[in-house]
């Protein structure tokens, strides 16, 4: 029979833990869907500092909406590669990338789309944006649970 090997949380959100005999315990994400998170968050944290931070380094003249996008993007990178030793605690990065993307398509590149007008940078920004493909390594049963069925914090009063 195989041992249990589990380590107590360490904060409501720390469920990375996991058994090493059958499913993981509810609420818990199993390691070989940590380790796909991690490949995730390497694939954009990399992505965007191989592209992003040579711009940060080598900034021209930028207007205030150019500085400010390539500020996030870096922070994004930042965050995303922390998601490597932290993948489960760090998910809101993905789904905040996850959701302005899908939002983005849906109000932007759909309509655009559908009308045969999308084209120009418009096109070559839905060419990027279609990237979504993080989706696919979110353990969504984890986030419905934590995010969506689980209660909500405490409006007043302590924990």
């Amino acid at each position: 029979m195989k041992q249990v090997q589990e380590r107590p949380p360490t904060t409501m959100l720390d469920t990375e833990t996991t058994t090493d005999d059958g499913p993981p315990a509810a609420g818990r994400v199993p390691v070989w869907q940590l380790n796909v998170l991690r490949v995730g968050y390497l694939v954009m944290g990399v992505g965007l500092a191989v592209v992003k931070w040579p711009l940060l380094l080598d900034r021209g003249s930028w207007t205030l909406e150019e500085g400010t996008i390539e500020a996030l993007l870096v922070a994004m990178s930042l965050l995303a590669l922390l998601g490597v030793r932290y993948p489960v605690r760090m998910l809101p990065i993905l789904l905040f990338e996850v959701t302005w993307k899908l939002i983005w398509l849906g109000v932007v590149a759909l309509p655009l789309w559908a009308d045969e007008t999308l084209e120009g940078a418009s096109r070559t920004q839905a060419g990027e944006v279609l990237w979504v493909v993080i989706i696919a390594v979110i353990p969504w049963r984890h986030v419905f649970a934590q995010y969506v069925a689980a209660s909500a914090d405490p409006w007043r009063g302590s924990w």
